[in-house]
């Protein structure tokens, strides 16, 4: 976390150099701005121009607040901040670097947001609804457990899709990762680990991955997903699973066969079975030891809520290093309103997580947190982009003038959800007891599923926002944001988890995890953000890439797996120092000829 937090803040600090020169520079010659500015006076800007947001610093600061506020390019269709007003409303022109580094510890916070709820209420409530429907390792390792590692990359994915103006900042962010994950994770666990690759999964990984490379490049080649490519690139996932699934059972039955035949296995491919299985006693968070309750006899109801939701455990504060303490300090909060919001079931522990008033208050707040949170951000997209939704909306459930959904005009919606929830609530109470968990316990997975996975919407939906915020403000294109900044606070997770994994003496698990996650965000993350796209508007997506820069993201994310396909069988699957060396310095150099290229310095033109 603290690499990913230091990369951040290098890249902000460049940025604003670069933007304080360009603003030197401006000064010394006319500028674009000038031109736009003697048509958006002061007095009124016309509200049916739309000029490119990022126009805005070239305009006198008393304009800008106007152009902001009436320029529907600068215009949020979602979200609950509004970070352009903020900057050039709130805050005096003098006053834009503290505007800046207000965003930026913004930008990590939703970050931290973003990973803990993955971490601890989204991914043990996957785990726990892949075990109560009984899938098995390989099913649930390239289904709900992807999701769940690549929740942030796909919600955020989603969003970016939902808007024109942000789908690079989509593209930019799945490729950056890839590249990154491919390049700098890879090359890590071999300089940190050299070992000897397993042969089946990788080439069956790689390939598939370079296929989706493929399908995603074609759609910008041709400027458009249509609904059918939307369907295929799900569907080429479904079929990435049951090829997983098919591999596993051929290799297990030649396993099988040869031991009969009292052959030994070989040493060096692990079935993928058991690579699952070592990955989750490796990986698994250990929910119950931070809330393990200190006292051993039986407790109250009382005692059971508050230490349910209680997110410091003090045994592990003492033991802790300062670094971890202060992090914990920014977790507290977050950590607070998950606990009171999110239920989590574990079936690994005896009483699968059951804490009955905590989850009987669950019952109340968690549909009151799924109904406001869906609530206020349809009626944020539905205000930002002006749609009449009053006079389409059926008498039975019609917003009112502060976006409160009521029934009938008379009865709010939530106040509807509070009375059920507390009902429900109230025969739980009465019909469980504190010691054993109810048989419909099950059912908290799925409710902890829906409200975690909202939490993480709408993190990453601010995330997007105040990212092409950033990107207004420096004059920079969202392909370059996404392969920067949010590809790496999105997979900051993994490069730490994945190094752990190498240090610790898994370096094949980790090396396969590189290539497993990320087919699913490729995939997953564009095929179903063009479709939800496609369902709300009936048209088209139309892709508009950032010049040659997507073309240069994407080559690069080729070039990395045209290089690991050639050279790892080359080596014998050995994967050692001297080739992960090499993958680092693919990665400096793609991203100095990105920032290069986006900056002006490094011409590429078209042929």
């Amino acid at each position: 976390m603290a690499g990913g937090l230091l990369n951040v803040s290098w890249v902000l600090s460049l940025l604003c150099v670069l933007q304080m020169v360009e603003t030197v520079s401006g000064a010394r010659a006319p500028s674009a701005g000038a031109h736009i500015s003697s048509q958006f006076p002061a007095a009124g800007v016309s509200q049916t121009s739309v000029v490119d947001c990022r126009e805005v610093c070239g305009l006198n600061a008393s304009d800008r607040c106007a152009f902001v506020r009436t320029n529907p390019d600068c215009r949020s269709d979602g979200g609950y901040l509004d970070y352009l007003e903020g900057i050039f409303c709130h805050f005096p022109a003098r006053l834009l670097p503290l505007a800046i580094t207000l965003y930026a510890f913004w930008l990590l916070y939703l970050f931290l947001i973003l990973g803990v709820t993955a971490a601890k209420f989204f991914c043990p409530n996957l785990s726990a609804i892949s075990t109560t429907l009984k899938l098995s390792h390989n099913v649930a390792g390239v289904t709900f457990l992807a999701f769940g590692n690549g929740a942030p990359d796909i919600f955020s994915a989603l969003v970016a899709f939902s808007d024109p103006r942000t789908a690079g900042l989509a593209f930019g962010a799945l490729f950056g990762a890839g590249v990154l994950v491919t390049t700098v994770v890879a090359g890590g666990i071999a300089i940190l680990r050299p070992f000897t690759a397993a042969s089946r999964p990788f080439l069956r990984d790689i390939i598939f991955y370079m296929a989706a490379v493929l399908l995603i490049f074609t759609a910008l080649y041709c400027g458009r997903v249509t609904l059918a490519w939307a369907l295929g690139y799900l569907g080429f996932y479904a079929f990435y699973v049951v090829t997983v699934v098919l591999c596993t059972w051929i290799y297990q039955r030649q396993r099988r066969r040869s031991l009969v035949c009292s052959m030994p296995a070989t040493p060096e491919i692990l079935s993928d079975s058991e690579e699952e299985r070592m990955s989750s006693n490796t990986n698994s968070y250990d929910y119950g030891e931070e809330y393990r309750p200190l006292l051993l006899y039986p407790e109250t109801t009382a005692q059971i809520l508050v230490q349910a939701l209680n997110p410091l455990d003090y045994r592990k504060w003492r033991t802790k290093p300062m670094y971890w303490r202060v992090l914990k300090v920014f977790k507290l909060p977050v950590e607070f309103l998950l606990l009171l919001t999110v239920p989590v079931m574990d079936p690994d522990k005896e009483d699968r997580n059951w804490k009955r008033p905590l989850n009987c208050l669950h019952l109340v707040i968690s549909p009151l947190f799924l109904t406001l949170t869906l609530q206020s951000g349809a009626w944020a997209s539905r205000r930002s982009c002006q749609v009449e939704a009053v006079e389409r909306t059926s008498s039975i459930s019609r917003p009112s003038a502060d976006g409160v959904y009521e029934i009938g005009g008379l009865f709010p919606v939530w106040a509807v959800v509070v009375i059920a929830g507390t009902a429900l609530a109230a025969v739980t109470f009465f019909a469980t007891s504190n010691s054993e968990p109810p048989r419909f316990h099950w059912l908290f997975a799925f409710l902890g599923f829906l409200t975690s996975a909202l939490w993480i919407n709408a993190a990453a939906t601010e995330v997007v926002n105040i990212l092409r915020s950033l990107g207004v403000v420096f004059r920079l294109s969202n392909t370059v944001l996404g392969l920067t900044l949010l590809a790496w606070g999105n997979s900051i997770g993994d490069v730490f988890s994945d190094f752990t994994l190498a240090r610790q003496g898994y370096p094949r698990m980790a090396f396969s995890a590189c290539f497993g996650g990320i087919i699913f965000n490729m995939l997953v993350g564009v095929g179903l953000g063009c479709l939800l796209q496609i369902s709300r508007s009936h048209v088209e997506v139309k892709l508009e890439p950032d010049g040659l820069l997507v073309w240069i993201l994407a080559g690069t994310l080729g070039l990395s797996l045209v290089c690991s396909l050639v050279l790892v069988p080359l080596q014998c699957f050995q994967l050692s120092r001297v080739y992960g060396c090499c993958l680092l310095l693919l990665y400096l150099t793609f991203l100095v000829v990105a920032l290069l290229t986006e900056f002006g310095v490094i011409h590429l033109k078209t042929v």
